[in-house]
């Protein structure tokens, strides 16, 4: 089976009550994007009220997918005492976005079990959005 075509990934902490420079101090380093609750946050061609806040931090894509090294790079420079993770995890919502974009109609990943490891020790859920190839009526099945 081919691997994914493409993957986008990114660590995402996000809350009622979450407060961006809180986060980054905590863990670090600056993210890619970040609002509180009831900014302005851009939303097609305006804006919209954030309901919630974020903080998330993006790796590069890769191609074809490698979700290992995406979170091998996401966790580098981030804290290793589980400890603060635990905390962040009982305030907030933590997840792994990953975006999964398809070329064919059969396609597929492995995470390793230290990968697997890894996310559960912090409390990071993993989030999977599935991009299908597009789809024609007169596509041989």
């Amino acid at each position: 089976m081919p691997l994914i075509h493409r993957a986008v990934a990114s660590l995402q902490l996000s809350g009622l009550a979450l407060d961006p420079s809180a986060i980054t101090r905590t863990l670090g380093t600056s993210p890619t994007l970040s609002y509180a609750r009831g900014d302005l946050v851009p939303a097609g061609r305006g804006t919209r009220t954030a309901r919630f806040g974020l903080w998330s931090l993006a790796v590069e894509d890769t191609e074809p997918a490698d979700i290992d090294t995406q979170v091998t790079r996401l966790l580098t420079g981030l804290p290793t005492d589980l400890g603060v993770w635990r905390e962040l995890s009982d305030q907030y919502t933590l997840r792994l976005f990953c975006g999964w974009f398809l070329q064919g109609g059969n396609e597929g990943v492995t995470l390793s079990p230290t990968t697997l490891a890894s996310l559960g020790a912090r409390g990071i859920a993993l989030d999977l959005d599935i991009y299908s190839a597009p789809y024609r009526f007169d596509d041989s099945v």
